[in-house]
């Protein structure tokens, strides 16, 4: 039930002698500031709304699945290892196939994508509901049962096997949505995304508590069906494979994983690596949340009230993204990202000063509903900067190098808690210190791990205000952008990636490489 984790900039202390970080607004300015609202009704768009609710249904079914079997798991087992290695594995599965999904998403069809994304999902849960099935039930009451992991390995496979989806997503975004709209389609993006997880924290429980497993794995089966002969009555205009430029040793950009081309072409878009690996720090430092948060909430209420908090929380994503889709984020998302994660990291670092539910609540409140606009705000600006026929890798390299690190302060952040700074707080020299004001006692330790946490979020966040990186990625996205405002007279209208394909180099010259819309 974590939040999850913010995002922003790294400090490049590589450069200098770059473009002021905040230029007076132009007239290019207030005209991306005026874009027009999505229209989801015809065209592209409509296709793009087709999409986006497919895979909200299939993201729900795949996320209550996870969910479930953690539950499940633990009323059979009532093992917290065992739990733990369920987040571990969905983990570390995540962030050791980021690159190659996103592999799979530039070199095929991206309704091809979707299709099979979901097919792979149907035949592993329907091999796990026969393990389930043929299994005796007393076999899964201990942790150390082998049926019980081939059980829960066959559906942690079938949830990784939903990402590819998430990653064409974004793409799918560039190839629909007119480059002046797509931080609103992002916008809705981040709202099936709150949507997703409300829905999932509900029906989750419900399911295990009246139908176990069997109920999760028929509701799955039942909605992945339908995806794909949904699916199959959707047209996607322009869905081609590019056909993509040689890299500099000759080899084909395209061949295989391409791990290097994409390394080469994040490090070719100034500021882009910061963007990433800072993503991958605040993660890094959002890790805190992941081992914490929960243990802290527990101290402070009832496992009630704390499920229904995080329930109208998740209600605040929905309302974040809704508002993105509604105003937009002007014509410099990148300041609107930084400034999103100054917010969030205050908010970390002040509300556990007191022991108090209200600052608790105020402050995730302030996280949930912002959190979409920093989404949006990353997206849209790999969407301009990053040629399109490369964008799936690029996304799945993101995906790989932010989610790598949650894991790893998760795994460290609670052992170093439990017996460092609790006891340091509770009858330790902390407790000496500031126990006066602060208070003592394991959940203090645990709100100084979040203010300590807070304080590092804000000085990093500042401190990319004012680096080389910051300015560089803003001047590669205005770039890009009068691209588009110089090419807007341009007849409109989805063209085939794959006729319209330009060079990885060239796109870059250009600042974009989006398809024509």
């Amino acid at each position: 039930m974590s939040a999850p984790p913010p995002r922003g900039l790294l400090i490049d202390r590589t450069g200098a002698g770059h473009p002021p970080a905040d230029p007076v607004p132009t007239e290019e300015d207030t005209v991306a500031d005026r874009a027009p609202a999505l229209d989801l009704r015809s065209g592209p768009e409509r296709v793009f709304a087709h999409l986006l609710v497919n895979n909200l249904l299939v993201s729900v079914v795949n996320y209550t699945v996870w969910f479930a079997v953690t539950f499940w798991v633990f009323l059979e087992t009532g093992s917290v290892f065992a739990t733990g290695m369920i987040a571990g594995i969905f983990l570390v599965a995540t962030a050791g196939t980021g690159i190659w999904f996103g592999s799979l998403v530039d070199h095929h069809r991206k309704h091809a994508v979707l299709q099979a994304s979901a097919g792979v999902s149907t035949i592993l849960y329907a091999l796990a509901l026969a393990v389930y099935s043929l299994t005796p039930e007393e076999s899964f009451r201990t942790a150390a049962s082998l049926p019980l992991w081939c059980f829960v390995v066959l559906l942690m496979l079938g949830v990784i096997a939903g990402n590819p989806r998430m990653i064409a997503l974004p793409t799918l975004v560039t190839l629909l949505v007119p480059a002046d709209r797509r931080d609103r389609a992002n916008g809705l993006v981040g709202s099936a995304t709150g949507l997703s997880m409300l829905v999932t924290s509900v029906i989750s429980g419900l399911l295990i508590a009246f139908g176990g497993m069997t109920a999760v794995l028929a509701l799955a089966l039942t909605v992945l069906v339908l995806s794909v002969v949904h699916l199959t009555r959707v047209h996607v205009p322009g869905d081609g494979v590019a056909s993509l430029a040689e890299d500099e040793d000759g080899a084909a950009a395209g061949s295989g994983v391409d791990l290097r081309g994409t390394l080469r072409l994040v490090r070719s878009v100034p500021g882009l690596l910061p963007l990433i690996l800072f993503s991958c720090f605040n993660n890094f430092l959002g890790g805190a949340f992941m081992a914490l948060m929960d243990p802290y909430g527990l101290s402070l209420m009832s496992v009630q009230a704390w499920g229904l908090l995080w329930g109208g929380l998740s209600a605040l994503l929905i309302i974040g993204g809704l508002l993105v889709a509604r105003i937009g984020l002007g014509s410099r998302p990148i300041r609107v990202l930084l400034l999103v994660n100054v917010a969030m990291w205050t908010g970390t670092m002040l509300f556990p000063l007191a022991s108090s539910v209200l600052t608790l609540t105020v402050a995730m409140a302030v996280f949930m509903t912002v959190t979409p606009f920093a989404e949006a705000a990353e997206q849209t600006v790999l969407q301009r900067v990053v040629p399109y026929e490369r964008q799936g890798r690029v996304f799945g390299f993101a995906q790989s190098v932010e989610q790598a690190a949650s894991p790893l302060t998760a795994f460290l952040m609670a052992p170093l808690t439990e017996f460092l700074v609790i006891p340091f707080m509770t009858d330790g020299a902390g407790a000496r210190a500031i126990g006066g004001w602060f208070g003592t006692g394991p959940d203090r330790g645990i709100a100084l791990v979040f203010v300590v946490t807070g304080l590092i979020g804000v000085v990093a966040v500042l401190a990319a205000f004012a680096s080389p990186a910051y300015r560089r990625l803003s001047a590669a996205y205005a770039a890009a952008r009068d691209e588009d405002l110089a090419g807007a007279d341009e007849p409109a209208g989805v063209v085939d990636p794959a006729l319209t394909a330009v060079p990885a180099p060239v796109a870059l010259a250009r600042g974009g490489g989006e398809p024509p819309v």
